[in-house]
């Protein structure tokens, strides 16, 4: 039966219900009760899941929902879920104790060396490497919320921005067509100028507040600098290069799961970071981990939450995707000029923002194919465009705890070892305080026309 475009509107705009119902819900449940919160905050995913399920069967039918849901789960929530694992397991096995004391001129040399090493292996692994000794080396300070915080903002989102396997949605772009060094060349004087200015921020702030010096000295190891199961670096490096080898491996061979074509490559890519999750698990001893205060709960919180997150966004990708023709066609006409000039700034702030609540790969990704989806275009006479895409995707996941994979798991860890790390809503006080002045000042010396 055909419906008005008036009613396919009407019903394509309740699509995004259960998406923000679910982010509502991570943002004040802590707030109104978070013992009750973290009981139950499992079951409410669920709960919003099931609305997303419903929204889809209502819009295409069951069968088409079934399937929609079941390709996602395999084709994203499984790879992201799966690297997280490795990633988690192997950096859970490499203790770093002693060798120096959470200073302001240390701590910015940690956050600058995560945030190099974040383009070469990912914003997930500096992260998973480098969150724990960030950690221990604040462990005397009575207040250290703002040192995971910052390290959030420029570990695990905005030093990803120079190479492809940095972070997701330039992996995407890699994978279309953009040249591997294309990021490195256009966006290094964004990248730096952004880190640069956080550094400053972070040691002028981390300056101002007070230091417990001899408490400072009942933390500190009393042999100095002490690295133990760091053959488990070998691990990361393995789950990375399998990330990359899957980009650019293609046998042409497909294997199906309940009627799902699955690429030989991605099947295995997965299988590799279950083993080296697993062989992680195997050859660390217990006392490594003991001592690291290694457990699961952290990755069973984002499992459950962004397993409902990657449903729920099945409908929200349907919104974007339509692109001109659907609901968000005043946002996507937005983009232009009245002369069809496509406005850098525009898309810097419309990728960047969504990237924010949404998965910012397939994000990127949308507004690659709204750009015009021609690598070759894009990288030469559109090249702010695709600038603009690229650096709004990557930096703008520091806005939320959902932005990027590892900002999630960071304030898990974070909480697990003491932290009072805020809620969703005060993350975004910090976020939107310290980050939007960045942003604007970046559109106008990069984005803007003229």
């Amino acid at each position: 039966m055909s419906v008005s475009p008036a009613a396919s509107v009407s019903l394509s705009l309740w699509q995004a219900v259960p998406f923000a119902g679910l982010i509502l819900s991570i943002a004040v449940g802590p707030l109104v009760h978070k013992h009750w919160w973290h009981n139950h905050y499992g079951k409410i995913a669920l709960a919003w899941a099931l609305c997303a399920a419903a929204v889809l069967m209502m819009k295409s039918g069951v069968p088409a929902a079934i399937t929609a849901i079941t390709a996602t789960l395999l084709h994203e929530y499984m790879p992201f879920i799966l690297m997280m694992f490795a990633l988690f397991t192997a950096a859970g096995g490499i203790s770093i104790r002693g060798g120096f004391t959470g200073t302001p001129f240390s701590n910015v040399l940690l956050l600058g060396l995560g945030s190099g090493l974040a383009s070469l292996i990912g914003t997930t692994g500096a992260s998973m490497i480098l969150i724990r000794p960030l950690i221990a080396a604040n462990a005397h300070r009575s207040f250290n919320v703002h040192v995971v915080i910052f390290f959030i903002f420029l570990v695990s989102n905005i030093g990803g921005a120079l190479l492809p396997m940095g972070d997701p949605p330039l992996f995407l772009g890699f994978l279309h067509g953009v040249d591997f060094f294309w990021t490195l060349r256009h966006l290094w004087p964004h990248t730096l100028i952004s880190i640069g200015c956080l550094l400053a921020v972070f040691f002028l702030l981390d300056s101002l507040l007070p230091q417990n010096r001899e408490r400072a000295g009942h933390f500190a190891h009393p042999s100095g600098l002490e690295v133990r199961g760091i053959f488990n670096a070998l691990f990361i490096l393995g789950a990375v290069g399998a990330i990359i080898l899957s980009g650019l491996w293609h046998p042409d061979y497909d294997l199906k799961l309940f009627g799902i074509p699955l690429a030989a490559e991605a099947l295995a890519r997965d299988v590799m970071m279950i083993l080296f999750g697993g062989l992680s698990l195997f050859f660390t001893k217990r006392d490594i981990r003991r001592d690291n205060g290694f457990d699961f709960d952290p990755l069973i919180e984002v499992a459950k939450l962004f397993a409902a997150i990657f449903i729920c966004l099945v409908p929200v990708m349907d919104l974007l995707q339509a692109g001109a023709q659907g609901p968000l066609a005043p946002l996507i006409g937005g983009l232009e000029t009245l002369e069809g000039r496509p406005l850098p700034s525009a898309y810097f702030w419309t990728t960047g923002l969504l990237s924010s609540f949404l998965d910012n790969a397939p994000t990127y990704l949308v507004f690659f194919e709204l750009a015009g989806g021609d690598p070759a275009v894009l990288m030469n006479a559109k090249a702010d465009v695709l600038a603009a895409i690229s650096f709004g995707a990557v930096s703008m996941g520091a806005m939320t705890y959902i932005g990027n994979a590892p900002n999630f798991m960071v304030a898990a860890l974070a909480r697990k070892n003491g932290i009072a790390m805020p809620g969703f809503l005060g993350y975004l006080l910090w976020s939107c305080g310290l980050l939007l002045p960045l942003f604007l000042g970046l559109t106008w010396l990069f984005f803007r026309i003229g």
